[in-house]
């Protein structure tokens, strides 16, 4: 059985950390790499014995969670956000998961829309890649849009259990998350293409509009 750290790098995440890291409490090594937070991230976060907390700047995301990957004990590490909850289900599993070093693993999602799970459009399916080990993968340096680097490794999806993602507790959630990730894909594609924080922020809404109609998602009685 292989020991498994957490890393989850925090911006003012007070609405929903202590639920995340309550989840944890079976990990022996969890980081909280904080960028900046404003709110109570940093008390919350001191509380929990199993903890490590750690402060810095932020770089993009790619390039911060491997900063945050490299304070962790174990080789392993199961990536988390701070609106991210483990499953009871998922929890006891990794306890006893045979791993494979050259395999990185997905991880199946349950997205919330407030406490109401989400079963149509196209967020009721996810597997995203969130657990691997750091002597072989890490992060790319995407400023946005990060990714474990898979070259000469496997990808295989973890068959037990979820992570729970409480993204959005309200529209203008979306809408503030939305205009946060268009700025910084911008800056980030200064001189690559045309591009800027209004045209990402249109593509972003854009995205909710055909999620909302075409997918559905107003089944969910959004």
């Amino acid at each position: 059985m292989a020991k498994i750290s957490v890393a989850m790098i925090v911006k003012d995440g007070a609405r929903t950390l202590k639920r995340s890291l309550e989840s944890l409490k079976d990990f022996d090594d969890v980081v909280v790499y904080d960028n900046g937070s404003k709110d109570e991230s940093i008390k919350i976060a001191s509380n929990f014995p199993n903890v490590r907390l750690f402060e810095g700047e932020f770089l993009g995301f790619g390039a911060t969670k491997n900063r945050a990957v490299s304070f962790t004990k174990h080789d392993w590490v199961l990536i988390l956000d701070a609106d991210e909850v483990v499953d009871r289900d998922l929890s006891n599993d990794l306890k006893d998961a045979t791993l494979s070093k050259k395999t990185i693993y997905q991880i199946r999602f349950q997205a919330f829309y407030k406490e109401l799970k989400i079963n149509y459009c196209g967020w009721n399916n996810q597997k995203i890649r969130r657990l691997f080990n750091k002597t072989v993968t890490k992060f790319n340096d995407n400023f946005v849009h990060e990714n474990i680097m898979d070259k000469g490794l496997n990808v295989k999806l973890f068959e037990q259990g979820h992570i729970k993602h409480y993204s959005y507790h309200s529209l203008s959630d979306f809408m503030i998350k939305a205009d946060r990730y268009s700025t910084l894909y911008a800056k980030n594609s200064v001189g690559k293409k045309k591009s800027s924080p209004t045209k990402a922020f249109f593509n972003a809404t854009y995205s909710f509009i055909k999620t909302y109609f075409f997918k559905r998602g107003f089944l969910d009685g959004w």
